[in-house]
């Protein structure tokens, strides 16, 4: 018993001979998106209803268009004979919307054994004259459609830049961001000087005697021996500062005398 070869699940039937013709050959990428797109649709109809397949521009678009490549590629696909418009679609208010139904000239549908696809593609004998019906084709725009596109996109960009608006954070200024802050000012050390080591000696006067305590920096300290008095720094101080020996050092205080 010979065994039968079987496809599982939906499929499209596209002859070689078309396959092979100029017209094909010259077909775009968003043509043949197109031509698929109307395939899927006449299957998910159990291949019924050819000649009144709907199919919109947002059924293009997910499909993996561009939304301004689907009226151009549309005109391509059917002057090319593959696909026929059958009944034009028009925007508006849900009421009055409708897409277009499309008709696909080399499907073979239910009744197809009792009427052929017409195939007009076939009417295409040359790729010289395939380009040139596809180029009129994309370029034949109709002057009321490019109209309501223009003002479609304009609705919808007035949308977004308002969406955009108020979306937006308000962000809080801070007081060195207003021009009219003042800058405060550091001292620096002018080119060519050493900075002057800071004293980690008391400053001021002796209660007892009155006399002013000199300044002693911190590497004075460490290199004098404990229990030893430094010379004050000024000639003219008569006030000593007392290194506290080392015993005392733990409790980290030094003290002047």
């Amino acid at each position: 018993m010979k065994r039968r070869s079987r496809i599982i699940g939906q499929f499209s039937v596209r002859l070689i001979e078309m396959m092979e013709s100029p017209a094909y050959r010259v077909l775009s990428l968003s043509a043949h998106l197109v031509i698929s797109r109307v395939e899927v649709e006449l299957g998910q109809h159990g291949g019924n209803d050819n000649g009144k397949l709907p199919v919109t521009t947002d059924d293009f678009v997910e499909y993996g268009m561009h939304r301004t490549s689907v009226a151009p590629a549309i005109r391509e696909a059917e002057a090319l004979g593959f696909i026929r418009v059958t009944e034009r679609g028009r925007g508006g208010n849900a009421e009055h919307r409708s897409p277009n139904k499309f008709l696909l000239t080399y499907a073979h549908g239910r009744g197809s054994r009792a009427q052929e696809p017409p195939h007009d593609w076939r009417r295409i004998k040359t790729l010289e004259e395939a380009r040139k019906i596809a180029r009129d084709a994309r370029n034949a725009k109709d002057p009321n459609a490019v109209a309501y596109g223009k003002r479609n996109w304009k609705r919808r960009r007035e949308k977004q830049e308002a969406d955009t608006e108020n979306s937006h954070v308000s962000v809080r200024k801070i007081s060195t961001e207003r021009p009219d802050s003042p800058v405060r000012k550091t001292r620096t050390t002018p080119a060519g000087e050493k900075p002057e080591p800071l004293s980690i000696a008391r400053v001021g006067r002796d209660p007892t005697s009155g006399i002013s305590i000199p300044r002693h920096t911190a590497a004075d300290l460490i290199a004098a021996p404990a229990g030893k008095l430094i010379s004050p720094v000024s000639s003219s101080a008569t006030s000593r500062c007392y290194i506290e020996p080392e015993a005392h050092f733990s409790s980290g205080t030094r003290r002047n005398r």
